[in-house]
């Protein structure tokens, strides 16, 4: 508004004064006209034209001032907002992850969840929540900017107001194709993070068949194919800002036009009041294209939520009932009451059987030992007491109570787990021993990794029980590793031991380290053990043999040998 009158004392419209009389303050366009000129008139009067024009200025540089340190404070109280919310969606999706059911992971690839939680997630910052602002803001200039557009001439925008649709058909044509090329570029993504995730998985075996070349042509193929699709993208998305200018410049021209037949051939508008107006609705053409980038930005944006829903809608099968019983201790038995169970194939849906008919009683103290050739289900048997997965048939009883009916945490900390593969976290020798059991002291943290057999190699360790192990502890042996997850399954000092082929990959001495400490840890215990090499297991009270998911000859040792069937038949095997 205070360009007309630096127009006018500039370019002199009548001698660069109006000489009014100040009249009674209205909401009313020749009110505020009139006595915003009386100001002027006055300070001219006063100071004269080129003083007047620095006063203006330096009013204008004021309230460029007030507008700018606005925005900052509009961006700046929406960044906490922005980034609060990408936290909550990485919290949201990795406490889902950890609430999901084993059957999930089964089906899904672990490189395409890593891309979801950092790719999808980012780009739902980048585009979805870098538009709030330009929503909430822009809506409202356009709004002010408009109504002072009419104010000085409804005509001329009446006028103006033709283009708009034209304009915004355009933005939508364009961005309408982005989501569809958003969510294919996304899924390339994944493939990517998962090769990656891949080779440094398997990086030993890559060297191994000096297959480097191989992968490096697999990955730049997956990586080329996702950089030519998010190229597709990205120039789309560039269309957005020239799009919008060339319309707009076309908008202007014609306008000008329009404007320049008013003042110059009606003279329904002064000269400074047009160029005004012009400026206003150049003003207008920023937020407008604001507005096209946020309805090119969010298509993108929302392609990536449909992806990070497939995780946070998923439905978690291992439910918890409301009325669930709350336990604490283990008194009597384990009992497989005529269980079958089968797997969903992801390709047909059929169910495929790999328990049938089990009818099977642990007794408090006992040990029993399942064993039986790979994919006979011994694995899957031993899962369905912790509640990892649901019975199709039949139930699974602690001291008479089904699973289904049981607190899972309640479960699921009577049991300790020992498994083939030590699964341990990239942090101190301490913090992996006392993952289960976090209020434990030094003392007992020692204690068990005495019972473990692993207390002399930590301690030869560079820092002690404070050395980092590695990722997924790489710094250790295999024996190492397992005889910490030993010391941990002590410390948590369960009631039931599942033991998962516990010592199957170990060299011959760390074998009978393991077993040492598996005899320290059995003591006392409820022990189900999964078992290839038949010698862990000679002891056991029961040894039960599975094929092809049926419970085929179950006694002791001595017992099956005499049977002279299939755990005769194994044993033999197993003979140097």
């Amino acid at each position: 508004m205070a360009l007309v009158p630096i127009l006018q004392i500039l370019f002199e419209v009548d001698g660069g004064l109006r000489v009014n009389d100040l009249m009674p303050w209205a909401f009313d366009k020749e009110v505020l006209q009139n006595n915003l000129s009386y100001y002027v008139q006055e300070l001219m009067i006063d100071y004269g034209a080129t003083t007047t024009l620095l006063i203006i200025g330096m009013f204008l540089a004021f309230m460029t001032f007030l507008k700018t340190a606005a925005y900052f404070l509009s961006s700046a109280t929406i960044i906490p907002i922005r980034t609060g919310v990408v936290r909550d969606i990485r919290n949201q999706l990795y406490q889902k992850i950890t609430s999901l059911s084993l059957e999930f992971f089964s089906e899904e690839r672990k490189g395409d969840i890593i891309a979801r939680m950092s790719g999808d997630v980012q780009e739902v910052e980048n585009s979805i929540m870098s538009s709030i602002d330009m929503l909430f803001k822009n809506p409202v200039l356009i709004i002010i900017y408009f109504g002072t557009l009419l104010a000085i001439s409804w005509q001329l925008t009446l006028f103006t107001i033709i283009f708009v649709p034209i304009f915004g058909w355009f933005m939508g044509f364009v961005g309408r194709k982005l989501k569809a090329q958003s969510t294919f570029a996304q899924t390339l993504w994944s493939d990517t993070m998962s090769q990656v995730e891949e080779t440094l998985g398997g990086l030993r075996i890559i060297k191994a068949f000096c297959a480097e070349d191989k992968m490096n042509a697999r990955f730049d193929k997956i990586n080329t194919s996702y950089r030519d699709n998010i190229m597709k993208v990205n120039i789309r998305q560039q269309m957005a800002h020239p799009m919008s200018e060339f319309l707009g410049t076309i908008m202007i021209i014609v306008v000008l036009w329009v404007g320049g037949i008013l003042v110059l051939r009606y003279d329904a508008l002064d000269g400074p009041i047009f160029i005004y107006y012009l400026v206003m609705l150049y003003s207008i053409i920023a937020p407008l294209k604001e507005f096209s980038k946020a309805s090119y930005n969010i298509p993108k944006g929302l392609a990536s939520i449909d992806r990070i829903d497939k995780i946070l809608k998923a439905e978690i099968e291992i439910q918890e009932k409301p009325d669930a019983k709350h336990i604490t201790s283990f008194e009597h038995q384990i009992e497989f009451r005529h269980v079958s169970f089968a797997y969903t194939d992801s390709q047909t849906a059929e169910l495929k059987y790999v328990l049938k008919d089990i009818n099977l009683t642990i007794p408090k103290g006992k040990m029993v030992a399942l064993v039986g050739q790979s994919g006979s289900g011994k694995s899957t048997l031993v899962d369905l007491i912790p509640r990892y997965y649901d019975v199709q048939e039949g139930e699974v009883l602690i001291d008479g109570i089904n699973v289904k009916d049981l607190g899972i945490h309640d479960l699921r900390s009577l049991i300790g787990n020992v498994n083939q593969e030590a699964i341990l976290f990239n942090d101190s020798f301490k913090n992996n021993i006392r993952f289960g059991n976090e209020e434990a002291t030094d003392e007992e943290i020692i204690n068990a990794a005495k019972i473990a057999n692993a207390y002399e190699f930590i301690m030869e360790s560079e820092h002690g029980f404070d050395t980092n192990i590695g990722d997924r502890g790489g710094r250790l042996s295999g024996g190492q590793r397992q005889r910490v997850s030993i010391a941990r399954a002590i410390l948590k000092n369960p009631p039931i031991l599942i033991l998962d082929e516990a010592t199957s990959a170990l060299d011959t001495e760390s074998e009978r380290l393991v077993q040492d400490a598996l005899t320290h840890l059995m003591k006392t215990r409820t022990t189900v053990a999964v078992a290839h090499r038949l010698s862990t297991i000679k002891n056991a009270d029961e040894i039960c043999v599975l094929h092809e998911g049926v419970i085929v000859e179950r006694g002791s040792h001595d017992d099956l040998i005499a049977k002279d069937g299939y755990y005769k038949k194994l044993h033999d095997m197993q003979q140097v």
